[in-house]
């Protein structure tokens, strides 16, 4: 899934990309409130997280701002304000979710997994065949139990396709996915890690394959 997290405490902001990108997320950032805007319009989201004490303003200002131009990806707050009044703000501002610092990186990973699950179609496991997808833990196996070894750039293609069953999703909504500003690489990239997710999904016997829709996008769907 692709993060946008917000945080001018460089240091934290080090260790949580990290942490992101190791649990398979692609995660942008930034460090100013000003520069918010402009990121979403380019880039479809999957969740934000947001310091509320930016360097040019408030967060909460910020986040009421972004609510008020109908934008509705999940937000999670991570702030030092760890105040019941505080967090009833930050709720009251639309926010999805508080974590108040300091926090264990095992919860932030389950709140990121839980608020994105919230806005798909809510189902802890997703079932495609013999493809099983258990968004409570990001992992997928076959309906024996029998895991699949993916890389985590695969696993997140697997999430994002199994999210929307039956629909269709652009090649850029696929990159966008997996790769952030930083990446070296382009669109075509996510033939090949389909080519490779395709064969492995039909050597287990999985019984769901990625189809191809010319000037459409991929469709994940049951295969005889």
């Amino acid at each position: 899934m692709r993060i946008l997290l917000i945080e001018d405490d460089r240091r934290l902001a080090e260790g949580l990309l990290r942490a992101l990108a190791q649990g398979g997320h692609a995660c942008d950032h930034l460090d100013r409130a000003q520069l918010v805007p402009a990121a979403l319009d380019a880039v479809d989201y999957d969740l934000l997280i947001l310091d509320l004490g930016l360097p040019d303003g408030d967060g909460l200002d910020l986040l009421a701002q972004l609510r008020r131009t109908g934008m509705d990806t999940p937000v999670l707050i991570l702030t030092a304000r760890d105040g019941v009044e505080d967090r009833i703000r930050g709720l009251d501002s639309g926010a999805d979710d508080y974590l108040p610092k300091p926090f264990a990186l095992g919860e932030l990973e389950a709140r990121v997994r839980a608020l994105v699950r919230r806005r798909g179609n809510g189902a802890q496991l997703q079932c495609i065949g013999r493809l099983v997808f258990d968004a409570g833990i990001r992992g997928a196996r076959l309906d024996d139990g029998t895991p699949l070894e993916l890389t985590a750039r695969e696993l997140a293609l697997i999430e994002i396709l199994m999210q929307q069953p039956g629909r269709v999703v652009s090649k850029q909504r696929l990159f966008d996915a997996v790769y952030n500003w930083d990446a070296d690489a382009n669109l075509s990239v996510i033939e090949v890690h389909l080519s490779r997710l395709r064969r492995k999904l039909s050597d287990a016997g999985a019984g769901a394959g990625i189809r191809m829709l010319r000037g459409l996008g991929y469709r994940i769907e049951a295969m005889p």
